[in-house]
């Protein structure tokens, strides 16, 4: 078993194998209420426990409710609800800690565990450590009480309605013709739901999870299954989400996708407009477009870049009590709303702004000039670092030198699969292509799975 748990979004690999197997989720569960449900804080601790569709969700929701309920905390469990929910629904029942049990993109064959505090905010790098520590040297608590389990019957409901507090109460989509992907995954009866209530027609894929076709040939991974939806209903706009739906796709009437540094940039160009935009500054990663920087140059503002991920993204938000910030992926965070990113309530500040601009998106998308960019996710079968190859490092070293001044290399390994992003962004897109493909060639012949 790996020495370490947690990656960038908690913890992630193949489920059934550790440390997802059901004895190892059990001790986890002992951990987390040694750590977040310190009795000298919490009278009786409680925890929110959510989950995806994936089939294995439910053994492990069954092995972290043992391992807390047997440390004396009480869990209460959403069922299948989005990771946003849980973190809603956490700070509302004033939960000591929630948990989602989801492996988000990633197809069904794995699983994953994220943590949020009672803030609703994830956890901090010093409370997985210690989670790590109290985990792998086993140190749990021995309380005299056992925890109670209630399952939550209105949590859905519950998420919606505060979804829909986002969004003034006149707003209404009547007459609207939406099209929506929803991954087979968790957000299967809550978007719908949303958009039904504030009076919309919609085109509905991908609604039918039965536990092993969570985000195959679907969701916000795959636009050309959105954008066929659209073009073939003939709807004004598409959304899809990702299997836990923090996360979106938007497509226009067209079936052209928008990524996340276009729905940043429309949303950054609304925000100034009308003087929302805290410090005139959005929060991006290092990954965004740098066409994102300009604009907001143009509206008398900047970016700050971050580290890949949305809780980067989110601490320096808070840190810098900033209410704007997302990355390319989908990832949005509309903080005056939300601690976490949020598919739903992204795609409904989004049409807000449709909605009062009378703008379609085609036409709002033009505000985000982009610069050129090639973009590789390269399979590999370990993560050794990238200075031990002499040939990758030639291969970066002839590419910064020539983007020097108009462009940037980026190579980093995802924290959640086993790949590498490789980026280049310049003036010229056959230019990138070319040395994109010089450093794709030398990774896959060192690293190459």
């Amino acid at each position: 078993m790996s020495q370490k748990l947690f990656g960038t979004d908690g913890i992630r690999g193949a489920a059934n194998i550790e440390p997802l197997t059901p004895g190892s989720v059990v001790n986890l569960g002992l951990a987390a209420a040694k750590i977040l449900g310190n009795s000298d804080l919490f009278d009786r601790p409680k925890a929110l426990v959510g989950r995806d569709t994936r089939a294995s969700g439910e053994f492990l929701e069954a092995a972290i409710t043992a391992g807390l309920a047997s440390a004396g905390v009480d869990v209460m469990q959403s069922g299948v609800v989005p990771t946003p929910a849980v973190a809603y629904l956490t700070t509302r029942y004033q939960a000591s800690f929630g948990i989602v049990l989801s492996a988000s993109h990633n197809p069904f064959e794995d699983n994953g565990i994220k943590f949020f505090g009672p803030d609703g905010y994830k956890l901090s790098d010093n409370q997985e450590s210690a989670i790590e520590s109290a985990f792998y040297e086993k140190q749990f608590n021995s309380s005299g009480r056992v925890g109670r389990t209630r399952i939550m019957r209105d949590a859905v409901e519950e998420y919606v309605a505060f979804a829909l507090t986002t969004v003034p109460k006149s707003f209404s989509l009547r007459g609207w013709k939406i099209a929506i992907d929803l991954a087979n995954g968790a957000a299967f009866r809550t978007t719908p739901l949303a958009l039904d209530r504030l009076g919309s027609d919609l085109a509905i894929q991908a609604s039918e999870p039965d536990g092993v076709n969570i985000n195959k040939e679907c969701g916000s991974t795959h636009p050309e299954a959105l954008s066929a939806l659209v073009q073939n209903t003939g709807s004004a706009l598409g959304i899809a989400h990702d299997g836990d739906a923090d996360r979106l796709l938007f497509c226009d009437e067209r079936g052209d996708p928008l990524d996340g540094d276009e729905l940043l940039a429309i949303a950054a160009a609304h925000l100034v407009r009308r003087g929302d935009l805290r410090a005139n500054t959005v929060v991006a990663t290092i990954m965004s477009n740098f066409g994102l920087d300009a604009l907001l140059h143009r509206l008398g503002g900047k970016v700050l870049r971050t580290a890949v991920g949305d809780r980067p993204v989110i601490e320096t938000m808070v840190k810098n009590d900033l209410n704007l910030g997302g990355e390319q992926s989908g990832h949005l965070i509309f903080r005056d709303f939300v601690t976490t990113g949020d598919g739903l309530i992204s795609a409904l500040q989004i049409l807000l702004i449709m909605d009062v601009t009378g703008k379609r998106l085609s036409e709002l998308r033009a505000v985000l000039e982009k610069y050129p960019q090639e973009q590789r996710n390269i399979p590999v079968r370990g993560k050794l670092p990238f200075e031990q190859f002499p040939a990758i490092m030639k291969q970066l070293g002839s590419a910064e030198a020539l983007l020097a001044g108009s462009g940037r290399v980026v190579l980093r390994y995802s924290g959640t699969e086993p790949k590498a992003r490789l980026l280049l962004e310049g003036p010229d897109q056959g230019i990138l292509k070319r040395l994109a493909d010089d450093i794709q060639g030398e990774i896959e012949a060192a690293l190459g799975s």
